[in-house]
């Protein structure tokens, strides 16, 4: 299909929807797409979460996404602010398809959020689709997202829950998820915050936790692959700082801990970030694999 073709809103009905939304009791009527519907042989797992979220769900959802890579597996989510967003650009920097279905037409002059129109046109170039049983030049509403919820949990074949308030769009999605018969994992989040609440709840309640990429694969039914450590070949230095690194760490404090001085560690730690094993956000360093 040509690309002026990829960029057009079309219909589709039924009969050609995808296998998966076909099964859920209360499919929609029509569909528009945009962009390419990944290879349906892929496994579709759904991403959701909180918009306000916090460095932890921000830095889980990147990392949890990020060793996906070089696994059939596209991320299906909502295109909203916040963990949405974040789980569609992490997957395009994995090398992931992705589909985004908003709580609006795809239309652009009504595409919600108008913030994350640069993002959805990255979408479409690099392989996915956006999605949706609205009108494209419908608006958003606030009775929009609940419906476009049920499509996400039908679309996916799991669904990832990081950070969810008690009350919110995301345990409406891993609710339909379930009645769905789909399997629901959740990332276990701290007891002391408002965004965790509803993620520890539906663990409580039997979805399956999940605090690493390799967990995810064996949920997933797939074969794990070498880990990144195995695959790069780091210096005796950067090894030093990885195993340092076991929770984020002032630089510091982890000068202290590898006995390098800040001459030494400071140009360590720029190589290492272009390397994507470490990254540093609030003033804190992270391990990236």
């Amino acid at each position: 299909m040509s690309d002026e073709k990829l960029k057009l809103p079309r219909r589709i009905t039924f009969n050609d929807f995808p296998a998966l939304l076909k099964e859920i009791p209360d499919p929609p009527k029509e569909l528009y797409i945009e962009g390419e519907f990944p290879n349906e042989n892929s496994i579709f797992l759904g991403v959701v979460g909180t918009r306000k979220f916090s460095t932890y769900g921000k830095q889980s959802c990147e990392k949890i996404i990020a060793g996906l890579r070089g696994y059939n597996i596209v991320i299906v989510s909502g295109l909203a602010i916040g963990i949405d967003a974040i789980a569609h650009r992490a997957a395009l920097d994995a090398g992931l398809k992705t589909v985004a279905i908003p709580g609006s037409g795809i239309d652009r002059s009504v595409l919600h959020p108008r913030s994350n129109h640069r993002l959805a046109d990255e979408i479409i170039r690099n392989g996915g689709a956006l999605l949706s049983e609205f009108e494209p030049e419908m608006p958003a509403g606030i009775h929009t997202f609940p419906i476009r919820n049920r499509i996400i949990a039908g679309l996916s074949h799991a669904t990832l829950v990081i950070e969810a308030p008690l009350r919110s769009g995301t345990s409406i999605t891993a609710r339909l998820a379930l009645e769905y018969n789909r399997d629901v994992y959740a990332v276990p989040g701290s007891i002391f915050s408002i965004n965790s609440i509803g993620s520890n709840k539906l663990i409580r309640q039997g979805a399956t936790p999940i605090t690493s990429s390799d967990e995810l694969i064996d949920s997933l039914g797939l074969n794990p692959k070498e880990s990144k450590q195995e695959e790069i070949n780091f210096t005796d230095n950067e090894r030093q700082i990885l195993d340092a690194l076991s929770e984020p760490t002032e630089r510091d404090e982890l000068s202290r801990s590898v006995k390098l001085t800040p001459r030494e560690l400071n140009p360590l730690l720029m190589t290492m970030e272009i390397k994507g094993l470490i990254k540093e956000m609030s003033g804190k360093i992270f391990k990236n694999i």
